[in-house]
Protein backbone atom coordinates (compact mmCIF):
# COMPACT_ATOMS: atom_id res chain seq x y z
CA UNK A 1 0.00 0.00 0.00
CA UNK A 2 2.66 2.43 0.96
CA UNK A 3 4.49 1.38 -2.36
CA UNK A 4 1.82 2.27 -4.54
CA UNK A 5 0.54 6.11 -2.70
CA UNK A 6 3.96 7.35 -2.89
CA UNK A 7 4.69 8.57 -6.79
CA UNK A 8 1.56 10.29 -5.56
CA UNK A 9 2.36 12.03 -2.49
CA UNK A 10 6.04 13.70 -4.36
CA UNK A 11 4.00 16.23 -6.35
CA UNK A 12 1.79 17.29 -3.98
CA UNK A 13 4.12 18.00 -1.91
CA UNK A 14 6.19 19.79 -4.23
CA UNK A 15 2.82 22.15 -5.53
CA UNK A 16 2.48 22.70 -1.88
CA UNK A 17 6.42 23.71 -1.41
CA UNK A 18 5.59 25.91 -4.98
CA UNK A 19 2.41 27.97 -3.43
CA UNK A 20 3.77 28.41 -0.17
CA UNK A 21 6.89 30.41 -2.05
CA UNK A 22 4.60 32.08 -4.24
CA UNK A 23 2.10 33.41 -1.71
CA UNK A 24 5.40 35.08 0.37
CA UNK A 25 6.57 36.68 -2.87
CA UNK A 26 3.47 38.15 -3.62
CA UNK A 27 0.73 38.46 -0.67
CA UNK A 28 -1.72 40.38 -3.20
CA UNK A 29 -2.67 36.83 -4.59
CA UNK A 30 -4.76 35.97 -1.07
CA UNK A 31 -5.25 39.74 -0.64
CA UNK A 32 -2.48 41.23 2.05
CA UNK A 33 -1.02 44.19 0.93
CA UNK A 34 2.60 44.38 -0.28
CA UNK A 35 5.27 45.79 2.20
CA UNK A 36 7.95 47.30 1.10
CA UNK A 37 10.83 47.98 2.71
CA UNK A 38 11.18 51.70 4.60
CA UNK A 39 13.48 54.07 3.04
CA UNK A 40 16.20 54.48 4.61
CA UNK A 41 16.74 57.61 6.99
CA UNK A 42 19.06 60.22 7.29
CA UNK A 43 20.39 60.56 11.17
CA UNK A 44 20.82 64.34 11.89
CA UNK A 45 24.49 63.29 13.39
CA UNK A 46 26.01 60.19 11.85
CA UNK A 47 29.13 58.44 13.72
CA UNK A 48 32.17 58.12 11.52
CA UNK A 49 34.51 55.45 11.87
CA UNK A 50 36.86 57.62 14.21
CA UNK A 51 34.04 58.08 16.50
CA UNK A 52 33.75 61.81 15.57
CA UNK A 53 30.20 63.17 14.69
CA UNK A 54 29.90 64.67 11.15
CA UNK A 55 27.87 68.22 10.19
CA UNK A 56 24.05 68.22 10.38
CA UNK A 57 22.32 67.78 7.40
CA UNK A 58 21.52 71.04 5.50
CA UNK A 59 18.12 72.01 5.27
CA UNK A 60 17.05 73.31 1.56
CA UNK A 61 14.16 74.81 0.27
CA UNK A 62 11.61 72.85 -1.98
CA UNK A 63 11.00 75.33 -5.14
CA UNK A 64 7.40 75.15 -6.56
CA UNK A 65 6.38 72.99 -9.39
CA UNK A 66 7.01 75.09 -12.56
CA UNK A 67 4.52 77.59 -13.93
CA UNK A 68 3.76 77.13 -17.72
CA UNK A 69 1.30 79.79 -18.05
CA UNK A 70 1.05 81.06 -22.00
CA UNK A 71 3.24 84.00 -22.19
CA UNK A 72 2.70 87.28 -24.70
CA UNK A 73 2.42 86.43 -28.07
CA UNK A 74 2.56 89.88 -28.98
CA UNK A 75 3.94 93.56 -29.04
CA UNK A 76 1.73 94.44 -31.90
CA UNK A 77 -0.22 96.97 -29.44
CA UNK A 78 3.30 98.56 -27.78
CA UNK A 79 4.38 98.93 -31.74
CA UNK A 80 1.59 100.38 -32.61
CA UNK A 81 2.07 103.15 -30.13
CA UNK A 82 5.35 103.66 -30.16
CA UNK A 83 6.43 103.20 -34.14
CA UNK A 84 4.39 106.52 -35.67
CA UNK A 85 6.91 108.86 -33.16
CA UNK A 86 10.04 107.03 -34.67
CA UNK A 87 11.21 109.36 -37.48
CA UNK A 88 13.95 108.69 -40.25
CA UNK A 89 16.71 111.16 -40.71
CA UNK A 90 18.63 112.10 -43.84
CA UNK A 91 21.44 114.04 -43.44
CA UNK A 92 24.11 115.56 -46.20
CA UNK A 93 27.08 117.86 -46.24
CA UNK A 94 29.34 118.90 -48.80
CA UNK A 95 33.27 118.22 -48.04
CA UNK A 96 35.99 119.70 -49.95
CA UNK A 97 37.31 116.65 -52.17
CA UNK A 98 40.97 116.93 -52.25
CA UNK A 99 42.43 117.92 -55.31
CA UNK A 100 44.80 115.40 -57.74
CA UNK A 101 48.62 115.71 -57.45
CA UNK A 102 49.00 116.62 -60.99
CA UNK A 103 46.11 119.82 -60.75
CA UNK A 104 49.57 121.92 -58.73
CA UNK A 105 51.45 121.53 -61.74
CA UNK A 106 51.09 124.48 -63.90
CA UNK A 107 51.50 122.25 -67.29
CA UNK A 108 48.53 120.27 -66.23
CA UNK A 109 46.41 123.48 -65.39
CA UNK A 110 47.16 125.23 -68.73
CA UNK A 111 44.56 122.48 -70.66
CA UNK A 112 41.46 123.54 -67.94
CA UNK A 113 42.22 126.78 -67.88
CA UNK A 114 39.81 129.17 -65.23
CA UNK A 115 37.24 125.72 -65.31
CA UNK A 116 38.90 123.40 -62.97
CA UNK A 117 36.96 120.24 -61.90
CA UNK A 118 34.90 121.02 -58.76
CA UNK A 119 36.78 120.21 -55.43
CA UNK A 120 33.00 119.04 -53.68
CA UNK A 121 30.98 115.97 -52.97
CA UNK A 122 28.08 115.77 -51.44
CA UNK A 123 28.07 112.89 -48.62
CA UNK A 124 24.73 111.72 -47.16
CA UNK A 125 24.33 109.42 -43.73
CA UNK A 126 21.04 107.91 -42.75
CA UNK A 127 19.80 107.35 -38.63
CA UNK A 128 16.77 107.67 -36.83
CA UNK A 129 14.96 110.15 -34.52
CA UNK A 130 12.14 110.15 -31.89
CA UNK A 131 9.37 113.02 -31.68
CA UNK A 132 8.98 113.42 -27.82
CA UNK A 133 7.25 116.56 -27.75
CA UNK A 134 3.93 118.35 -29.31
CA UNK A 135 6.24 121.14 -30.36
CA UNK A 136 8.24 118.66 -32.72
CA UNK A 137 11.26 118.33 -31.00
CA UNK A 138 13.02 115.29 -32.09
CA UNK A 139 15.80 113.56 -29.81
CA UNK A 140 18.51 111.65 -32.25
CA UNK A 141 22.50 111.16 -31.66
CA UNK A 142 24.77 113.93 -32.51
CA UNK A 143 26.77 111.93 -34.99
CA UNK A 144 23.66 111.23 -37.14
CA UNK A 145 23.77 114.98 -37.61
CA UNK A 146 27.31 115.81 -37.05
CA UNK A 147 28.89 118.59 -39.51
CA UNK A 148 25.40 118.64 -41.88
CA UNK A 149 24.54 120.99 -43.81
CA UNK A 150 20.72 119.79 -44.50
CA UNK A 151 18.60 117.44 -42.60
CA UNK A 152 15.87 115.95 -43.34
CA UNK A 153 12.91 114.08 -41.50
CA UNK A 154 10.60 111.43 -42.80
CA UNK A 155 7.75 110.28 -40.59
CA UNK A 156 6.21 106.67 -41.02
CA UNK A 157 2.82 107.93 -42.53
CA UNK A 158 4.57 109.46 -45.46
CA UNK A 159 4.89 112.94 -44.29
CA UNK A 160 8.98 114.81 -44.69
CA UNK A 161 10.08 117.98 -43.96
CA UNK A 162 13.44 119.94 -43.14
CA UNK A 163 14.65 119.80 -39.68
CA UNK A 164 16.11 122.88 -37.63
CA UNK A 165 19.19 121.99 -35.21
CA UNK A 166 18.52 123.58 -31.78
CA UNK A 167 21.54 121.87 -30.27
CA UNK A 168 23.61 119.07 -30.17
CA UNK A 169 26.26 117.48 -26.51
CA UNK A 170 29.23 115.76 -28.36
CA UNK A 171 29.96 114.82 -25.03
CA UNK A 172 26.48 112.71 -24.26
CA UNK A 173 26.03 112.59 -28.27
CA UNK A 174 22.53 113.50 -28.32
CA UNK A 175 21.30 116.43 -30.22
CA UNK A 176 17.84 118.01 -30.83
CA UNK A 177 16.07 118.86 -33.71
CA UNK A 178 12.62 120.53 -34.57
CA UNK A 179 10.50 119.83 -37.38
CA UNK A 180 7.02 122.14 -38.05
CA UNK A 181 4.17 119.89 -39.05
CA UNK A 182 0.55 119.17 -37.59
CA UNK A 183 -0.63 116.28 -35.74
CA UNK A 184 2.50 114.81 -34.81
CA UNK A 185 3.01 111.66 -32.57
CA UNK A 186 5.08 111.76 -29.64
CA UNK A 187 6.40 109.16 -28.13
CA UNK A 188 6.08 108.83 -24.35
CA UNK A 189 9.27 108.78 -21.99
CA UNK A 190 9.47 106.19 -19.03
CA UNK A 191 11.32 107.06 -15.94
CA UNK A 192 14.77 104.91 -16.04
CA UNK A 193 15.35 104.34 -13.13
CA UNK A 194 12.90 101.55 -12.63
CA UNK A 195 14.01 99.46 -15.66
CA UNK A 196 15.38 96.41 -14.53
CA UNK A 197 17.67 93.91 -15.87
CA UNK A 198 15.38 91.32 -17.72
CA UNK A 199 12.79 93.49 -18.94
CA UNK A 200 11.63 93.01 -22.47
CA UNK A 201 12.55 96.12 -25.13
CA UNK A 202 12.01 96.76 -28.23
CA UNK A 203 14.20 98.62 -30.61
CA UNK A 204 13.03 100.36 -33.51
CA UNK A 205 14.59 102.14 -35.98
CA UNK A 206 16.19 102.94 -39.81
CA UNK A 207 18.95 99.70 -40.19
CA UNK A 208 20.52 100.08 -43.13
CA UNK A 209 18.04 102.59 -44.72
CA UNK A 210 15.28 99.28 -45.45
CA UNK A 211 12.57 101.20 -44.03
CA UNK A 212 11.22 100.90 -40.29
CA UNK A 213 12.29 97.94 -38.62
CA UNK A 214 11.26 96.33 -35.27
CA UNK A 215 13.75 93.88 -33.05
CA UNK A 216 13.16 92.76 -29.75
CA UNK A 217 15.20 91.34 -26.83
CA UNK A 218 15.88 91.81 -23.59
CA UNK A 219 17.60 94.74 -20.87
CA UNK A 220 21.10 93.28 -20.44
CA UNK A 221 22.68 95.49 -18.06
CA UNK A 222 22.04 99.34 -16.78
CA UNK A 223 24.68 101.47 -15.71
CA UNK A 224 27.27 100.91 -18.43
CA UNK A 225 29.99 102.65 -18.10
CA UNK A 226 34.21 102.51 -19.47
CA UNK A 227 33.30 101.70 -22.49
CA UNK A 228 35.01 104.95 -24.13
CA UNK A 229 32.29 106.26 -26.18
CA UNK A 230 31.19 109.48 -24.82
CA UNK A 231 33.05 111.29 -22.12
CA UNK A 232 29.68 110.58 -19.73
CA UNK A 233 28.26 107.51 -20.27
CA UNK A 234 25.79 105.73 -18.17
CA UNK A 235 24.13 103.32 -21.21
CA UNK A 236 21.74 100.88 -20.95
CA UNK A 237 22.49 97.83 -22.49
CA UNK A 238 20.09 95.45 -24.66
CA UNK A 239 20.22 92.41 -26.62
CA UNK A 240 17.63 93.39 -29.16
CA UNK A 241 19.41 94.23 -32.84
CA UNK A 242 20.76 97.35 -33.40
CA UNK A 243 22.62 97.54 -36.51
CA UNK A 244 23.85 100.97 -39.02
CA UNK A 245 20.98 103.33 -39.43
CA UNK A 246 19.03 102.12 -35.95
CA UNK A 247 21.37 105.13 -34.26
CA UNK A 248 19.27 107.77 -33.21
CA UNK A 249 16.12 105.51 -32.94
CA UNK A 250 13.99 104.34 -29.73
CA UNK A 251 14.57 101.24 -27.20
CA UNK A 252 11.28 101.34 -25.61
CA UNK A 253 8.90 98.41 -23.12
CA UNK A 254 6.46 96.18 -23.53
CA UNK A 255 4.19 99.41 -23.22
CA UNK A 256 5.48 101.23 -25.87
CA UNK A 257 7.49 104.25 -23.56
CA UNK A 258 10.68 104.98 -24.39
CA UNK A 259 13.56 103.68 -22.45
CA UNK A 260 16.64 104.73 -24.13
CA UNK A 261 18.42 106.59 -27.90
CA UNK A 262 19.85 103.76 -29.63
CA UNK A 263 23.34 104.96 -29.83
CA UNK A 264 26.05 102.12 -30.10
CA UNK A 265 27.00 98.37 -30.68
CA UNK A 266 29.62 96.33 -29.51
CA UNK A 267 30.22 94.38 -32.64
CA UNK A 268 33.92 92.71 -34.23
CA UNK A 269 31.55 92.48 -37.95
CA UNK A 270 30.13 95.34 -38.13
CA UNK A 271 26.57 94.10 -37.60
CA UNK A 272 24.44 93.06 -34.48
CA UNK A 273 26.21 90.95 -31.68
CA UNK A 274 23.38 90.82 -28.87
CA UNK A 275 25.53 94.03 -27.37
CA UNK A 276 24.13 97.46 -28.03
CA UNK A 277 23.65 100.36 -26.01
CA UNK A 278 21.29 103.24 -25.26
CA UNK A 279 21.20 106.34 -23.58
CA UNK A 280 18.78 106.42 -20.70
CA UNK A 281 15.31 108.34 -21.20
CA UNK A 282 16.22 110.22 -17.76
CA UNK A 283 19.31 111.67 -19.51
CA UNK A 284 17.92 112.44 -22.83
CA UNK A 285 15.27 114.57 -21.03
CA UNK A 286 17.77 116.63 -18.83
CA UNK A 287 19.49 117.03 -22.10
CA UNK A 288 16.67 117.93 -23.75
CA UNK A 289 15.41 120.29 -21.17
CA UNK A 290 19.07 122.18 -21.26
CA UNK A 291 19.49 122.41 -25.06
CA UNK A 292 15.99 124.14 -25.38
CA UNK A 293 16.12 126.25 -22.58
CA UNK A 294 19.61 127.26 -22.36
CA UNK A 295 21.04 126.19 -26.11
CA UNK A 296 23.92 124.27 -24.43
CA UNK A 297 24.08 121.71 -21.26
CA UNK A 298 26.00 123.71 -18.31
CA UNK A 299 28.16 121.27 -16.44
CA UNK A 300 30.51 121.83 -13.26
CA UNK A 301 33.97 121.34 -13.92
CA UNK A 302 36.97 120.93 -11.63
CA UNK A 303 39.82 122.04 -14.06
CA UNK A 304 42.15 118.74 -14.02
CA UNK A 305 43.02 115.96 -15.77
CA UNK A 306 42.75 112.95 -13.64
CA UNK A 307 45.14 109.77 -13.75
CA UNK A 308 43.54 106.32 -12.19
CA UNK A 309 45.53 104.81 -9.39
CA UNK A 310 46.94 101.72 -9.11
CA UNK A 311 48.53 99.45 -6.95
CA UNK A 312 51.82 100.35 -7.37
CA UNK A 313 51.41 104.37 -7.89
CA UNK A 314 49.31 103.99 -4.26
CA UNK A 315 52.32 102.51 -2.46
CA UNK A 316 54.96 105.06 -4.17
CA UNK A 317 52.38 107.35 -2.56
CA UNK A 318 52.33 106.19 0.67
CA UNK A 319 48.65 104.57 0.31
CA UNK A 320 47.32 100.98 1.56
CA UNK A 321 45.06 101.31 -1.18
CA UNK A 322 44.03 102.30 -4.57
CA UNK A 323 41.94 104.29 -3.68
CA UNK A 324 41.37 107.43 -5.32
CA UNK A 325 43.05 109.52 -8.69
CA UNK A 326 46.00 111.22 -8.90
CA UNK A 327 46.29 115.17 -10.39
CA UNK A 328 48.05 114.71 -13.50
CA UNK A 329 47.24 118.23 -14.89
CA UNK A 330 45.76 121.32 -13.98
CA UNK A 331 44.38 124.07 -15.65
CA UNK A 332 45.76 127.44 -15.53
CA UNK A 333 43.59 129.79 -13.77
CA UNK A 334 40.79 127.03 -13.46
CA UNK A 335 39.26 126.12 -10.47
CA UNK A 336 41.43 123.40 -9.16
CA UNK A 337 44.61 125.78 -9.52
CA UNK A 338 42.45 128.95 -8.21
CA UNK A 339 41.71 126.11 -5.06
CA UNK A 340 45.26 125.34 -4.81
CA UNK A 341 45.46 122.38 -6.40
CA UNK A 342 48.86 120.89 -7.63
CA UNK A 343 50.21 118.46 -10.13
CA UNK A 344 51.09 115.33 -7.82
CA UNK A 345 48.51 115.42 -5.60
CA UNK A 346 46.18 112.41 -5.02
CA UNK A 347 42.48 113.39 -4.63
CA UNK A 348 41.00 110.98 -2.17
CA UNK A 349 37.45 112.71 -1.14
CA UNK A 350 35.33 115.06 -2.57
CA UNK A 351 32.18 116.31 -0.60
CA UNK A 352 33.15 113.38 2.08
CA UNK A 353 32.09 110.55 0.00
CA UNK A 354 35.88 108.61 -1.23
CA UNK A 355 37.17 108.68 -4.62
CA UNK A 356 36.16 104.82 -5.69
CA UNK A 357 35.44 105.35 -9.18
CA UNK A 358 36.80 107.85 -10.83
CA UNK A 359 34.72 108.32 -14.12
CA UNK A 360 32.01 108.22 -11.38
CA UNK A 361 33.03 111.05 -9.56
CA UNK A 362 33.89 113.08 -12.48
CA UNK A 363 30.03 112.27 -13.86
CA UNK A 364 28.79 113.45 -10.41
CA UNK A 365 30.85 116.47 -10.47
CA UNK A 366 28.93 117.14 -13.91
CA UNK A 367 25.67 117.21 -12.53
CA UNK A 368 26.46 119.71 -10.00
CA UNK A 369 26.03 123.59 -10.76
CA UNK A 370 28.09 125.88 -11.61
CA UNK A 371 29.07 127.59 -8.47
CA UNK A 372 28.92 124.99 -5.76
CA UNK A 373 31.14 124.92 -3.16
CA UNK A 374 33.04 121.50 -2.83
CA UNK A 375 35.17 120.08 0.29
CA UNK A 376 38.36 117.86 -1.28
CA UNK A 377 40.73 115.43 0.90
CA UNK A 378 43.90 115.38 -0.62
CA UNK A 379 47.13 113.82 -0.03
CA UNK A 380 50.58 116.24 -0.71
CA UNK A 381 53.82 115.02 -0.02
CA UNK A 382 52.22 112.14 2.26
CA UNK A 383 50.24 114.58 4.39
CA UNK A 384 46.06 114.62 4.21
CA UNK A 385 45.14 118.64 3.54
CA UNK A 386 41.52 119.92 3.28
CA UNK A 387 40.96 122.31 0.75
CA UNK A 388 37.33 123.77 -0.67
CA UNK A 389 36.82 124.27 -4.51
CA UNK A 390 34.18 126.82 -6.32
CA UNK A 391 33.42 124.49 -9.34
CA UNK A 392 33.36 126.29 -12.56
CA UNK A 393 31.42 125.43 -16.00
CA UNK A 394 32.43 123.41 -18.56
CA UNK A 395 34.04 124.48 -21.37
CA UNK A 396 32.22 123.67 -24.71
CA UNK A 397 34.97 121.43 -26.42
CA UNK A 398 35.81 122.38 -29.83
CA UNK A 399 33.67 120.62 -32.67
CA UNK A 400 35.79 118.89 -35.11
CA UNK A 401 35.27 119.28 -38.49
CA UNK A 402 33.75 116.01 -40.00
CA UNK A 403 36.93 115.56 -42.24
CA UNK A 404 38.77 115.23 -39.41
CA UNK A 405 36.87 112.00 -37.54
Amino acid sequence: MRRTLLPYLWPVLIGVLAAIVLLNAFPQLIGRPATSPAPPTTPALVQSNDGASSREAPEVRQAEPLSRRQGRTSYAQAVERAAPAVVNIYSTRVVEREEHPLMSDPFFRQFFGDELPSRQRMLSSLGSGVIVSDDGYVLTNHHVIRGADQIQVALRDGRETLAEVIGTDPESDLAVLRIELDSLPVMELTDTTRVAVGDVALAIGNPFGVGQTVTMGIISATGRSHLGLNAYEDFIQTDAAINPGNSGGALVNAEGALVGINTAIFSRSGGSQGIGFAIPANLARNILEELVTRGRVIRGWMGIEAQELNQELAASFGLQTPAGVIIAGVVPDGPADRAGLQPGDVLLEVDGQPVLDPRRTMSDIAAMAPGTQLPLTIVRGGERRELTIELGERPTPEPRRPDQE
